[in-house]
């Protein structure tokens, strides 16, 4: 067949047949592919970049590393220290020390020492003393796991801003991490490495860099070991808040006088406030720079949201005071005498909980603090520097009121009341006279005040002189003691003998060591002041020496059975009832017509006696009623001399106020005394005009007798003449019981031959 005209002839491939199927592909031998290279970097830049590449990845590959080797490393010492951590109730109690709780004579408490402290559970603590501690030590407390790196940076921060080291005031530390510290990580005393706890403590509060650190994985364990209301209740219980209080609990008891589950919302703001500087901040210390960090508190609860606009306005309004026994604090000083006298096991060192009931009268207490203050206020120039003791006991030694010094609001400083060793002065003078009237002697007997001279060991001359530089010839012993005359004093010592008087004084207390030269009995040796106090409650008590205590009994906190009773009280004889009676009355002449007649007390009957030291470094005045005891003492610690203050001058007056103060409602007894003929008849001086009083029946027909014979003797007698050293050609001194121009019957022996020659 003829293919059509007009049709192409085929060459080739079929169009269709191409379409059909894809041409074979080159083989890749012989494919050519035309890269495009990118543009080398060069020069200095390409390098740059380079080594910042390599840095980086090396930075970073050690980052990651180390940062791993830092968490296991924490890992293993946070599960070491939980594996060592007890049960949170365990570890409540901080304290190294037990605590003192001090009741008064009614059973109040009015001083602690040691470390108060009372456990309790946060849930036992009011919710707004919580809330208090947490917006001030803590706001995220509930939020992080143990440590706040934000805080730390704050912290870090305000330190370098103040110009400290980053480490250095405030350390940003969470609550978990101020337990961590409290707990001392975990370590225990050592004496081998610590000379004792207080500077164990230290070490365990001082801050640093390796301490911090230890801090953390410390702080990651107790998170693991404890809820957050646990960590919260072991920071409540231990952190020490001031005034020996150790815990929250504690903390309210000393200062509001209520548990913590009572406090108030101004009283919660004082008490989160006193964490970060307990001494500081604490109310006794300035209650205005308490209240001040409480408001503080209080804006920071506000911040919080724990408190409304309106509740802030009301607290700020009505700040948190004091309660009464906080605001008094008395009887520091006599807390303190009982710490440092009493057996350390059961005061100073205790470990255990113990309360000791004791003598202290608040009322007297508070009634001499005003009294010494008044007198200082009125009489004593402004910025003096002068200081006072007073000491107030009963007549059987036991101690009601104590002041240590014109700072009455202390504790734990000196105290000049039962530290301060003192010459005497005149205020001893009793003790010779004492010891003359047990030798025999009579108040009415006569001894000379005049020049004198004795020879002491070395070959010298020791002239004593009276306080006016006069002398008054032949006087009475009443007179000599009411004037506080020197010379004739020291004829009568030489008479009686020193030993004597030496023995009298001891006997009544006086431990402090006793000079044995002439000069014993113008008070040239030194006591205390609650020496010298207590050996005057032996002269008014009749004679009898006492022990001046405090402790009545000691028991530990909920146990009834003491373990200590009372610690003083009344002790031997040292003079007969006759001899003291007859010193009580020359003692009252002291007061009525002699040095001291500005402690009078109106009508009371009181007996006391002056005392001045040489140079007026010291003045005394020790004086009694029936009802109580109170010596005196004023000076200052560096024994500068007194200015124009003598024992009849300031101390009488302060001696007066107090005394007045804890007389106040009180009946006007009379003291019991003797007659000064030496009878030996027990007199009241209540009165006017002394009046015998007999210990028979008012139908005695002796008894009456002997009271007609002795209403008709006078009160003073011409008595019998004491010799002593410089008297006469060199003569030998007149011996005790002798008489020389006197008649030696006295009036006793009168009466009784009159009336047995009736019978």
């Amino acid at each position: 067949m003829k293919r059509p005209s007009g049709t192409p002839p085929r060459s080739g491939k079929s169009p269709i047949a191409d379409k059909r199927k894809a041409p074979e592909p080159t083989p890749r031998a012989t494919r050519k592919v035309k890269r495009h290279r990118r543009p080398r970097r060069g020069g200095i830049l390409g390098w740059i970049a380079g080594f910042v590449t390599l840095i980086w990845r090396i930075v970073w590959g050690s980052v990651w590393r180390l940062g791993m080797v830092v968490a296991l490393i924490i890992g293993a010492a946070s599960a070491y220290f939980y594996v060592g951590l007890p049960e949170a109730e365990d570890l409540f109690d901080g304290r190294a020390r037990g605590s003192v709780t001090m009741l008064d004579r009614d059973g109040r408490v009015f001083a602690w020492r040691g470390e108060t402290y009372g456990a309790v559970d946060s849930s036992q603590i009011a919710p707004v003393l919580r809330e208090a501690v947490i917006s001030a030590e803590d706001r995220r407390f509930y939020r992080h796991l143990g440590v706040s790196p934000r805080g730390i940076a704050s912290a870090i921060r305000i330190n370098l801003a103040a110009g400290r080291g980053p480490l250095e005031g405030n350390g940003g530390s969470t609550i978990t991490q101020q337990v961590a510290k409290l707990l001392c990580l975990g370590d225990t005393f050592d004496p081998t490495q610590f000379a004792n706890e207080a500077e164990f403590e230290a070490e365990c509060r001082s801050g640093g860099v390796w301490r911090k650190i230890k801090e953390i994985p410390f702080a990651f364990a107790m998170e693991a070991k404890y809820s957050k209301d646990e960590i919260l209740s072991i920071y409540m219980n231990r952190s020490y808040l001031g005034g020996g209080a150790r815990g929250f609990e504690a903390a309210s008891q000393v200062y509001f006088n209520k548990p913590a589950s009572q406090v108030s919302t101004p009283e919660a703001a004082m008490l989160a406030g006193l964490l970060p500087a307990p001494s500081r901040f604490a109310p006794t210390a300035s209650l205005e720079r308490a209240q001040t960090r409480a408001s503080v508190v209080l804006g920071l609860m506000h911040e919080e949201g724990y408190l409304t606009t309106d509740e802030l306005a009301q607290a700020r309004a009505n700040p948190a005071t004091l309660s009464q026994a906080a605001t008094a604090r008395a009887g520091g000083y006599f807390a303190d005498w009982l710490m440092e006298s009493g057996p350390g096991f059961l005061t100073s060192e205790t470990t255990e909980d113990v309360t000791i009931t004791t003598t202290f009268d608040q009322r007297i207490q508070r009634a001499a603090e005003r009294a010494l203050q008044r007198v200082f206020d009125e009489k004593v120039r402004d910025g003096s520097a002068s200081e006072a003791a007073v000491v107030v006991m009963s007549a059987d030694g036991a101690v009601r009121a104590m002041i240590g010094g014109r700072d009455t609001r202390v504790n734990g400083v000196f105290n000049r009341a039962t530290q301060a060793k003192r010459q005497t002065g005149s205020s001893f003078k009793p003790f010779v006279y004492g010891a003359a009237l047990e030798a025999g002697y009579s108040p009415g007997d006569r001894v000379e005040d005049g020049p004198l001279t004795i020879r002491i060991p070395g070959g010298r001359n020791w002239s004593p002189q009276n306080y006016t530089r006069n002398y008054r010839g032949m006087v009475t012993l009443t007179q000599s003691l009411a004037q506080s005359l020197n010379t004739s004093t020291i004829r009568l010592q030489e008479v009686v003998g020193r030993d004597q008087v030496i023995r009298v004084a001891r006997d009544f207390g006086i431990v402090s060591n006793l000079t044995t030269s002439p000069s014993l009995g113008l008070g040239a040796s030194e006591a205390t002041l609650l020496e010298l106090t207590g050996a005057y409650a032996g002269i008014r008590n009749g004679g009898t020496s006492v022990a001046p205590y405090g402790v009545v009994e000691v028991t530990m906190q909920g146990d009834d059975r003491p373990l200590m009773g009372q610690t003083g009280g009344f002790g031997e004889r040292v003079i007969s009832q006759r001899a003291a009676g007859q010193l009580i009355y020359m003692m009252q002449q002291v007061i009525s017509s002699g040095t001291g007649t500005r402690a009078q007390l109106g009508s009371r009957p009181v007996a006391g006696k002056t005392g001045t030291t040489s140079s007026y470094r010291d003045a005394w005045f020790v004086g009694f009623t029936e009802q109580y005891v109170t010596g005196v003492w004023m000076g200052y610690d560096d024994n500068t001399p007194l200015q124009g203050v003598t024992g009849g001058g300031l101390p009488a007056e302060i001696w007066q106020a107090v005394m007045s103060e804890i007389h106040d409602g009180l009946p006007e007894l009379p003291l019991s005394t003797v007659s000064p003929d030496g009878s030996g008849i027990i007199m009241s001086s209540g009165g006017s005009t002394p009046q015998v009083v007999t210990s028979g029946s008012a139908d005695d027909p002796l008894a009456a007798a002997l009271a007609g014979v002795m209403n008709s003797v006078e009160a003073q007698s011409s008595g019998r003449v004491i010799g002593g050293p410089g008297d006469g050609a060199g003569g030998p001194p007149v011996t005790p019981g002798s008489s020389v121009g006197a008649d030696s019957e006295d009036a006793l022996s009168r009466a009784l031959q009159g009336i047995l020659g009736g019978n």
